[in-house]
């Protein structure tokens, strides 16, 4: 207990010093039992049995400590052979997807359409994978839809009338859309590094990724137009939301004029550019290793809150993010990232589980 002052004695100060001490006296025991409680709701945290039975012992942060990341050759990627795709293991939890027809300028082919879904489904399932970069092998990004390859689908599509011909078109469109909403629904981030052309199909898919980077030498063609048709697999729909100017993005839809790297990056499309491809895609997997670090359960849950609000009224994500979190906030990562600040250390010395 506090000694008691005694308010008989003697006192050449006036009455209100009383009052000023007593009410510093009182602050400062509010912050010390803010302190305590908690060190004891940490403690309590990383001693008390989780809900699935687990007892999770204290134990020093570096025992546990995570590596950085490998800067070893890339190995393959297990479960993921393709033809039109390389994905490799670039560094530890960071998977490196390459389009990979770099004879072909990685023109989208009918396997490119079919085999980008199978990845992302799986790279969606990958427990140890906390962030991807996507890029195109050779040259360039890729110069879009490959019309050789696709034409008999687009030019002589199935049916008996203009009824089920129709049908058969809507869900052919309805697939390759989903080649890239599939990017946008793997809640693992995705970096789009870009270098020369991004094309028609390259403009579909970059946008559908988290961050993009891109080289001085790249340039960003919205090019169905000139082939006869709206783009219809996800840049009218997301393009607009991305750099926020209406007026540029018809520009650029109606006319298929080349954006320049710089103007890119003036609109927003892209958040950074460098002078050359392997200054870009250093700086990629640094950001990626940089992503991994954090708790995937952090991560992971402020990319499906920010996609569901792009999407609703500001009211509706609120909501949604007070259901999500009234189950995420229970996880021990909250208690490993705050032990770490605490304790002066980076995250990146934190040992989180996977997801």
């Amino acid at each position: 207990m506090m000694p008691s002052l005694n308010m008989a004695a003697p006192c050449a100060r006036p009455l209100g010093f009383l009052s000023g001490y007593a009410s510093n006296s009182v602050a400062m025991a509010a912050a010390m039992a803010v302190s305590h409680r908690l060190r004891d709701l940490l403690t309590w945290r990383l001693t008390a049995p989780t809900h699935l039975g687990l007892n999770l012992c204290v134990r020093p942060m570096g025992s546990s400590a995570q590596n950085e990341a490998s800067k070893a050759a890339p190995s393959e990627a297990p479960d993921h052979n393709y033809e039109s795709l390389r994905v490799t293991a670039a560094q530890r939890h960071v998977l490196h997807v390459q389009l990979n027809r770099p004879e072909k300028r990685n023109a989208m082919n009918k396997a490119f359409w079919r085999e980008m879904v199978e990845c992302f489904n799986k790279i969606a399932q990958d427990a140890d994978c906390r962030a991807v970069v996507i890029s195109g092998a050779g040259k360039m990004f890729t110069a879009g839809i490959d019309l050789m390859d696709m034409a008999s689908d687009l030019l002589q599509p199935e049916g008996d009338d203009a009824a089920r011909i129709s049908w058969n078109l809507r869900g052919l469109i309805a697939r390759y859309q989903e080649t890239f909403t599939v990017i946008e629904k793997c809640p693992k981030p995705v970096i789009a590094a870009i270098h020369g052309g991004c094309i028609g199909g390259g403009v579909d898919l970059i946008t559908a990724c988290d961050i993009r980077y891109c080289a001085q030498d790249a340039f960003f063609q919205v090019k169905e137009v000139d082939i006869g048709l709206a783009a219809d697999v996800g840049t009218l729909q997301r393009l607009p939301r991305i750099i926020g100017n209406q007026s540029l993005v018809n520009e650029l839809a109606f006319t298929a004029r080349k954006m320049m790297a710089d103007e890119a990056l003036g609109s927003g499309l892209v958040s950074r550019m460098f002078p050359d491809k392997d200054a870009m895609l250093d700086a990629a997997f640094t950001l990626a290793a940089e992503i991994s670090t954090k708790s995937p359960v952090a991560v992971q849950g402020t990319k499906v809150n920010l996609l569901y609000s792009r999407d609703h009224s500001v009211a509706d994500g609120l909501n949604y993010m007070a259901s999500w979190n009234m189950g995420m906030l229970q996880t021990q990562d909250i208690v490993k990232s705050v032990q770490a600040t605490m304790e002066k250390k980076e995250l990146k010395s934190v040992t989180f589980s996977k997801l």
